[in-house]
């Protein structure tokens, strides 16, 4: 069975709330023979995802009195280091989301310029990786409309994320490829149920990734770049997670 498969059985559980199979499954994800059948075969379970759906298919959005009473965090909770601690203080005025790798104009964007983007709200389902489900409300403008402004190059074929907080001393890092980049459901969050964004939630910014697993939304985002290829990006699977702990590149849910 394909990890795309047995993955969408595990979050659909999730959504069902069925908690012992769930335990059941996470307690066969410690095993590390499982889990080379649960997080491999990044390339069948994306030919799959390509072969049986329309990649430019949109996600479920969801009602406004269909939203979860509660949403957890995922990963990390506060960076904790003392640069993300001065910038939380002054509520983010001098961060600047920096756009380059193969683009023809590198950006350097402001918080309050990113909050004056035309931007787009949707209200979605993240499914975990752990196991769980929650719905909630995003507010922030497509990261098409920021690579556009960059002018991607024709050279790139993936997008990089770097972000504030650190594993095993270095930045997080995650990846995607410029069919999810250009999605219209995939946009740089600075806004959740109806606030900005907290620092649980990945203030200032986050990545929303509507048709992928959570671990691929990345949280605190400081850079993006356009790359030609993962060589060289961490140990060349395209992501913390994806390097360290076999999961796969592409989630697709």
């Amino acid at each position: 069975m394909s990890s795309l498969i047995t993955r969408r059985a595990l979050v659909t559980t999730a959504a069902l709330g069925t908690g012992a199979l769930l335990a059941g499954c996470d307690r066969v994800a410690d095993i590390p023979a499982a889990r080379k059948i649960l997080f491999s075969g990044e390339k069948l379970n994306l030919g799959l995802q390509r072969a049986l759906s329309n990649r430019h298919s949109l996600a479920p959005e969801y009602r406004a009195d269909q939203m979860s009473p509660f949403f957890r965090t995922n990963g990390t909770s506060n960076p904790g280091t003392p640069d993300y601690a001065a910038m939380v203080a002054d509520k983010f005025a001098n961060w600047r989301l920096k756009v380059g790798g193969l683009v023809a104009r590198p950006l350097a964007i402001s918080h309050q310029q990113l909050m004056a983007m035309p931007a787009r709200t949707q209200i979605t389902r993240h499914d975990c990786v752990e196991g769980w489900s929650a719905i909630g409300k995003w507010h922030g403008p497509m990261l098409g409309s920021v690579l556009k402004a960059a002018g991607v190059k024709d050279s790139a074929r993936y997008i990089v994320f770097t972000c504030a907080d650190l594993y095993s001393g270095a930045n997080y890092y995650e990846s995607i490829d410029l069919i999810d980049a250009f999605h219209p459901q995939t946009i740089l969050a600075w806004g959740m149920n109806d606030q900005l964004l907290d620092v649980g939630h990945g203030a200032p910014v986050r990545l929303r990734l509507e048709r992928q697993l959570g671990y691929k939304h990345a949280k605190y985002v400081m850079a993006i770049d356009a790359v030609p290829t993962l060589a060289g990006i961490g140990r060349g699977k395209g992501g913390y997670w994806e390097d360290n702990v076999d999961y796969d590149w592409y989630a697709g849910i």
